[in-house]
Order: C-alpha cells, then sequence, then structure tokens
C-alpha cells in the first residue's frame, strides 16, 4: 500500500488538496504488507481509480452539477469489459455511484492510437475533474499533453523508464497512479517478505 499512498499523495500538494478519501477496508485486505502484486487487476484497478477519482470532489461538495470524470481508452469498450466494471466498482466503494452523485464519461480510441490526442482534449475541454487513463502508455501519454492540471491516473508497467513520472517517490505535475512492474521496490519487497517469514 505504500506505492499508492505515496503515489496518490504527490499529486496533492500540486492541486492545494488536502483530503484524501479512506481506502475501502476490502482493497486494502487485498493488499497486503508485501506490495500489489497478490491483488487480482480489476480489483486493483477499480480500487485506484475510485481513490483517485474520489479526492478532487471533496473539495467540490457545493456544486450541483455532477462531479464528471473522464475514462480515456486506447482499447474499445469491449476490450475493457472488466477494467470498466472494476472502476464503477472502486467508485462506489468509496462512496460514488454513476447513477447517483458522479458522471462518467467514456473516450475510446479502439486501437487507432492517433485518436487519443483528440480524445484527451475534448476530456479537458469537457472541464472533468479527473482522467483515469487505461489500455496502456499510449493512453497516458495523450492525457499528460493535453492537460497539466487536471489529475491524471496511470495503471503502468514503468511509468518512469517510459518517461511518464520523475520517480516514483515523487512523480510530480498531476500524473499519479501505480507502477505493475517497480524495480526500484524489488529489494524493499524481499525485506519484508524476510519479515514476515
Amino acid at each position: 500500500m505504500p506505492v499508492l499512498r505515496a503515489a496518490t499523495k504527490a499529486i496533492l500538494p500540486a492541486h492545494g488538496r488536502g483530503i484524501l478519501p479512506a481506502l475501502p477496508v476490502s482493497l486494502l485486505d487485498r493488499c497486503g504488507n508485501l506490495g500489489l502484486e497478490f491483488m487480482r487487476r480489476r480489483d486493483f484497478i477499480g480500487g485506484v481509480s475510485g481513490a483517485a477519482a474520489a479526492w478532487p470532489f471533496a473539495t467540490r461538495a457545493e456544486q450541483s452539477a455532477l462531479p464528471l470524470v473522464g475514462l480515456l481508452s486506447a482499447r474499445s469498450p469491449s476490450e475493457s469489459a472488466g477494467v470498466v466494471a472494476g472502476f464503477r466498482q472502486g467508485l462506489r466503494e468509496v462512496g460514488f455511484d454513476e447513477e447517483r452523485n458522479v458522471a462518467i464519461t467514456y473516450r475510446w480510441a479502439e486501437g487507432h492510437y492517433d485518436r487519443l490526442p483528440a480524445l484527451a482534449d475534448d476530456l479537458v475541454r469537457r472541464r472533468v475533474a479527473v482522467i483515469f487513463a487505461a489500455g496502456g502508455p499510449p493512453a497516458a501519454f495523450a492525457a499528460k499533453t493535453a492537460t497539466t492540471t487536471i489529475p491524471v491516473v496511470i495503471v503502468s508497467s514503468d511509468p518512469v523508464r517510459l518517461g511518464l513520472v520523475a520517480s516514483l517517490a515523487r512523480p510530480g505535475g498531476n500524473i499519479t497512479g501505480v507502477s505493475l512492474f517497480a524495480p526500484t521496490i524489488w529489494g524493499k519487497q524481499l525485506d519484508l517478505l524476510k519479515q514476515v517469514l
């Protein structure tokens, strides 16, 4: 869980928000103390997207319109059905229901990566509160290029190597999320494993 908390907290000072909702207990239980590799992908994506999407709304409680979350994907809706289900479940776990108190707008490139910049720009024009870039690095790069102020949540294999963030400890800018492949923390994970055994 330290990776998730550190990644999420790294973006808070840049946006002047100091409110981070508690993560669902079920998500924390799945994470364990050894890292995120023991979680099911759907649970992880849903939890991360729910937590990251929820914190910008805490400071916008006065607004009458529903907060708008943008999901940008390089894939098609049919390819991403599991991701979308996990995303919605994660939002529900932190108190946001698409039918009740949050609106989600979806943008699908359907494998046409050249469409991603225009789709990301459209989300920025629609003034979404947060962008969840799914479907791989192309969506993350399109979202990063489209905005420097709207929080962008990514799930990436190695965001540092790809150039999406400066470091895992201090990603900088408006990009947050979790790295699924983090060789920089393997030593820490092994130390934790030794302590448990």
